[in-house]
């Protein structure tokens, strides 16, 4: 794939993933310019894209392929839109790329039910199938509320990430990785999921409210039912196959139809 190509395949899903934030709730409203998703570009490791900021309009549910900024695993501006420059959190970004070569894509943004739960100090259980795999160990909580800014609390936030798949953020939301704009934006759709349900269970039931065991959580992580001979025999014989996370490919052709 030519170098232009990865470039633009690499804003394209950026941006898919910034609207597929604000379609879904995660940032709208008051908080519809705060937050970013972001892609380090194929073939160039050391490069990334990301929402940036200075736009004329800024708001994830318009960001468009050209309105994504470049940035090198520094934070520096590289290229963008006349006008712009990075997000100001472009150290949480560029830390992680440089300590997890293995991650292709970073998120953040600031969920009600995340904040709130970061807030409470209340470590999120598994409550539900979906996205159970994102809190089955206690996440780690970067303490400070305040704004990324720079090298050290990037490399801070970075640190605490390890090799998870997120962060919480004290009073300020989450941060969630993964090897595609499709894995960290659900992961963080995942993770806002099993807050909200966090939040309902601790008003129902108090801090010692019910959840899932270990063991069926672990239950539900391992369960592969295209294993299943019934469902093996019908994708073996070509007639049909996992097509990956069919609400990401939903949001992705609604959301970019207009780009």
């Amino acid at each position: 794939m030519a170098e232009s190509s990865t470039m633009e395949q690499a804003k394209e899903e950026a941006a898919v993933g910034n609207r597929i934030l604000a379609e879904l709730g995660l940032a709208s409203g008051v908080r519809g310019s705060l937050g970013h998703a972001s892609m380090r570009v194929p073939g160039d490791p050391n490069t990334f894209v990301v929402k940036g900021r200075g736009y004329r309009i800024d708001n994830l549910s318009r960001m468009r392929p050209e309105d994504m900024v470049v940035c090198d695993l520094e934070g520096n501006w590289l290229d963008g839109p006349s006008g712009s420059l990075q997000c100001s959190e472009v150290k949480i970004h560029s830390c992680i790329y440089k300590n997890r070569p293995d991650v292709l894509s970073v998120t953040h943004v600031h969920p009600d039910y995340t904040v709130l739960m970061s807030v409470f100090k209340k470590t999120l259980v598994p409550m539900a199938q979906e996205g159970v795999a994102m809190v089955q160990k206690p996440l780690p909580v970067y303490p400070r509320a305040k704004v990324v800014n720079s090298e050290e609390e990037g490399q801070a936030v970075a640190n605490l990430l390890a090799d998870g798949k997120a962060v919480l953020l004290f009073g300020h939301g989450a941060v969630t990785v993964g090897t595609s704009v499709e894995e960290s934006v659900f992961g963080m759709v995942h993770l806002e999921h099993q807050a909200r349900l966090n939040y309902l269970a601790y008003c129902a039931g108090g801090v010692d409210h019910p959840r899932i065991p270990d063991d069926l959580a672990e239950d539900i992580r391992q369960s592969h039912p295209e294993r299943e001979p019934h469902l093996k025999a019908r994708m073996d014989a070509g007639g049909a196959r996992r097509r990956g996370n069919a609400l990401w490919h939903y949001y992705r052709e609604v959301l970019s139809a207009n780009m």
